[in-house]
């Protein structure tokens, strides 16, 4: 069987970095988004660049079934889900990224949403993977997680929370699965340069200004560490994490505000 990756928001950002990673490998890539045609269009360009096996699946929250249709559907293509990313999230910000969700305004509806994605629906694919790894007497689960599990930032409780909850999970993952081959860990981003971080210009929040590196993640950051913790290079760790956030929540404060409280006095 083709030994595969399965990446769930794989058509842009990290997670196509992540599918791009492991195709470099010789990995079959299995690319999902809540968009069939951005998915399978995103599968066929892995497939253009890398000569491998890549196909993309439309997959949205709520329907276990679909997520069972495609993995048969993976079965029959004589693949062999060995690591499974789960990348895609709900990000929390509500209507409007600019408020997030304001923790008077917030309806209980979207802050459940926000669980039912990043925890419900990974657990859900988890579920259905670790079935073939078990099977195989091998399997590695990466969860993209993010640095705000530690260090929350205003109106994004659900988010900080959801992440939070997915570190845990994947420590439980790796107690209740390790017996089978399968590990869990987890790769904690801090900012990316995504393209709606490089829109914002002068009003970026988090930029190299603030971390003790001089600099925040590109895509090909987080990719790096999925295919670290994905594959055989991290065949005894599990029930781990790893900060990729140029040091940022190893500070007790940013540098900067030394030097502004100097300008200041």
């Amino acid at each position: 069987m083709k030994k595969s990756v399965f990446v769930t928001g794989g058509t842009v950002g990290s997670g196509f970095a992540i599918a791009e990673r492991f195709a470099k490998e010789g990995r079959s890539v299995i690319i999902t988004s809540r968009d069939e045609v951005r998915a399978k269009a995103a599968a066929q360009k892995i497939t253009d660049a890398y000569g491998v096996f890549a196909k993309g699946y439309g997959l949205d929250i709520r329907d276990e079934e679909r997520v069972k249709e495609i993995f048969s559907d993976i079965d029959k293509n004589g693949c062999f889900c060995e690591t499974v990313c789960l990348n895609s999230a709900d990000m929390g910000f509500g209507k409007d990224p600019a408020v997030g969700m304001p923790f008077f305004d917030v309806s209980v509806e979207e802050f459940g949403r926000v669980f039912e994605t990043n925890l419900v629906w990974n657990f859900m694919i988890v579920r259905q993977a670790a079935i073939r790894m078990r099977e195989h007497k091998k399997g590695a689960i990466v969860f993209i997680s993010s640095n705000t599990a530690y260090r929350a930032i205003p109106n994004r409780s659900a988010y900080c929370a959801s992440k939070g909850g997915i570190n845990s999970m994947s420590k439980a993952f790796a107690i209740d699965l390790g017996q089978y081959g399968i590990r869990s860990n987890v790769v904690l981003p801090g900012t990316i340069k995504t393209q709606r971080w490089v829109e914002m210009g002068n009003k970026q929040i988090v930029n190299g200004e603030l971390t003790p590196i001089g600099d925040i993640s590109d895509f090909e950051d987080i990719a790096n560490a999925a295919w670290f913790l994905g594959s055989d290079e991290s065949k005894n760790i599990t029930g781990s994490e790893i900060i990729v956030d140029g040091g940022m929540s190893a500070q007790l404060y940013p540098q900067l505000l030394n030097e502004l409280k100097r300008k200041t006095f």
